[in-house]
């Protein structure tokens, strides 16, 4: 899901889909499995890709999405929310405790 939601922003190489999920999400993730992923993704036809000469001496591969990639992260969103709000529900009475406790310390 990250990696589509990062391919959603344009094309990327390889090494900027890693510095995205790094930096941005702080998502650590090796470079191997990364384009494991990518692979599987392809062969699931959500993600295309092409190598460009971008004038650095080697060339790089490109990854961007399909329509079909478009289609299933925007679903994989709906689903993410919906999850992430009724989880968060389930939460609020630990967060609830842990205020309460931090109270109780001072």
């Amino acid at each position: 899901m990250a990696i589509l939601a990062t391919l959603m922003q344009g094309r990327r190489y390889g090494l900027e889909i890693l510095r995205s999920l790094d930096g941005t999400a702080s998502l650590a993730l090796a470079e191997g499995t990364l384009y494991l992923i990518l692979n599987r993704l392809k062969g699931d036809g959500l993600v295309e890709s092409e190598w460009i000469d971008a004038g650095t001496g080697h060339p790089r591969k490109y990854y961007w999405l399909t329509q079909a990639g478009h289609e299933r992260i925007r679903a994989m969103a709906k689903f993410w929310a919906k999850f992430s709000a009724d989880l968060n529900a389930l939460m609020d009475p630990a967060r609830i405790s842990m205020k309460e406790n931090i109270r109780d310390d001072e």
